[in-house]
């Protein structure tokens, strides 16, 4: 038996809510998957609520808030309509990420040291809400430096470019980059990483050093298609301890 990671694992259940609005069901509960993932070991849950409402829905935010046994992380937009949301809420963590109606998913952090006011004004907004406000930032030094600069407490840097590499020693060098990134981190801001991570790729980064939480969704649903909700998380967390 592989030994268990101490990182913590956020499953994103965005995509749950993606099969249930492909046809307006009322399948799949997104309630009954909150409660799969946290007995199968998730220490929380994550959620975006788009502007666009593709997945997630208000009313699903409001459900988990009252669900959710561990942490509720809710990724959004830093708009006043997700700010007034988030503050009425009060999940546990907001991740402020970047966000555009074409995209797919999320295409990379968010350009912290550009929208410097108005990203202050929010972690400011959310911070006396009594909400942690995490930055999803791609891995730079200066992005970093950007986030404390806007006092954010955590960071959850973009692992996307380190996923989408399939050549060894490409994958070496960023993976080399986003330790050296958590590394500058250290007493700065919390690390967190997450984006395109699934059972082959995601050992690694859960072995860099001061890596607090591991963020995956995409992949858990796709896996659970094969094998079941709670078998794809625990496959997660098994390849979590492996490095």
């Amino acid at each position: 038996m592989s030994p268990m990671s101490t990182v913590r694992l956020g499953v994103n259940v965005d995509h749950v809510a993606t099969l249930r609005e492909q046809r307006h069901t009322p399948y799949p509960d997104l309630r009954e998957a909150i409660r799969l993932v946290e007995d199968a070991g998730a220490d929380g849950i994550t959620m975006h609520l788009r502007e666009d409402r593709r997945h997630i829905q208000l009313a699903d935010v409001e459900m988990a808030r009252e669900e959710v046994r561990g942490t509720l992380n809710l990724e959004m937009a830093a708009t006043e309509e997700m700010l007034d949301i988030a503050c009425r809420i009060r999940p546990d963590y907001c991740c402020l990420v970047p966000e555009r109606r074409e995209e797919l998913t999320t295409e990379g952090g968010l350009d912290v040291k550009g929208g410097a006011g108005w990203i202050q004004e929010a972690c400011a907004r959310l911070t006396e809400a009594g909400i942690q406000v995490s930055l999803f930032v791609d891995a730079s030094v200066e992005a970093v430096d950007a986030a404390v600069a806007a006092k954010a407490p955590l960071v959850e840097l973009h692992t996307g470019a380190y996923a989408n590499l399939t050549q060894p020693e490409a994958c070496r060098v960023e993976l080399g980059r986003l330790r050296d990134v958590a590394e500058y981190a250290q007493g700065k801001a919390t690390v967190n990483a997450g984006h395109g991570l699934h059972r082959d790729n995601v050992g690694e980064v859960a072995a860099i050093e001061g890596m607090n939480e591991l963020n995956i969704g995409h992949a858990i649903v796709c896996r659970a298609v094969m094998v079941g909700l709670a078998e794809a998380v625990h496959e997660i967390r098994q390849a979590m301890g492996v490095a």
